[in-house]
């Protein structure tokens, strides 16, 4: 399991919303936080309005005082600074490898613009470049105070291999801290289809009504046997939805008090990823709720 965890932080009250959850995870787990922050060679003056930290005693000073913050909670922590880098996505993906990180705790902002709508730059180039699981944190005004939990975590299931893929580590955060698993399928509507599937609905709604209507029984079964398959002793809830997906994938978590979304990606950039209909890079894109991505092969 996770047992060190990479917080890549760039001096900003913002980026410092990733603390709590990581915090909170590494006590559940035992786990030490590394705090890492790249000096950018041409960075710009503020950073989501605070200063930016462009001078590397500025750097470890800085990193110090959340070190000592992350202490005073009761986990094992330590820092690492890069002193100049033209590359601050590719400066944490090495971290990481450096480190022997196996999980990186960063905030999803971004500076605006089509490739910022999703989840921010910097958070889109560490999913792609980088092989371990990424867990994304919505910022928010609180920064590091923000309070963070760890009560039930969700996984959205599609019946493929690849949304599976998160069932063993998202069974691991669960048994150490103690939470539940959501296991939630949702299965679209006439008006929702989308995709190949679409333009057969338009013609043939009632026929198509029916094969979704047995299609959210046949969820209901699905989801039943993987939950017969989760470890003994991890209380597991499951439940099958209809309508578009994000949006319902969003509104059970929030309904159904969901502090970790838990799911497999391939890792698509955010640009691509929203073209090919990627539910994930549009979760990401919405939720409030830390999202953990875990890396899948792209042959599967």
């Amino acid at each position: 399991m996770f047992r060190r965890v990479l917080v890549p932080l760039d001096g900003s009250h913002l980026a410092e919303s990733a603390l709590p959850a990581a915090v909170g995870l590494a006590r559940c787990l035992g786990a030490e936080v590394t705090l890492f922050h790249a000096v950018e060679r041409g960075a710009p003056v503020t950073v989501h309005g605070d200063r930016h930290l462009t001078a590397e005693a500025e750097a470890t000073a800085y990193l110090a005082e959340v070190a000592s913050w992350v202490a005073e909670r009761g986990v094992a922590v330590r820092t690492h600074l890069d002193a100049t880098t033209d590359d601050v996505a590719g400066s944490i993906v090495g971290s990481g490898g450096e480190e022997a990180a196996d999980l990186i705790v960063l905030c999803t902002h971004g500076r605006g613009g089509l490739r910022g709508l999703l989840f921010g730059r910097v958070a889109q180039q560490v999913l792609q470049r980088g092989r371990i699981p990424v867990l994304l944190v919505q910022p928010t005004p609180a920064g590091r105070e923000q309070p963070f939990s760890c009560r039930r975590i969700m996984v959205p299931l599609d019946g493929s291999a690849t949304a599976e893929a998160a069932l063993p580590t998202a069974s691991e955060l669960t048994r150490a801290c103690g939470a539940q698993m959501l296991f939630v399928l949702v299965v679209p509507t006439v008006q929702t289809v989308s995709g190949e599937r679409a333009a057969a609905t338009r013609l043939m709604p009632t026929a198509a009504a029916a094969v979704l209507e047995s299609e959210a029984a046949e969820g209901v079964n699905y989801l039943r046997s993987v939950a017969g398959r989760a470890e003994t002793g991890i209380g597991v809830e499951v439940a099958v939805e209809r309508g578009e997906p994000v949006g319902t994938l969003l509104d059970v978590a929030a309904k159904r008090g969901a502090d970790l979304i838990v799911m497999a990606t391939h890792g698509r950039s955010g640009v691509d990823a929203m073209w090919a209909g990627s539910v994930a890079a549009r979760v990401i894109g919405h939720s409030t709720r830390p999202v953990l991505l875990v890396r899948v092969p792209r042959h599967q």
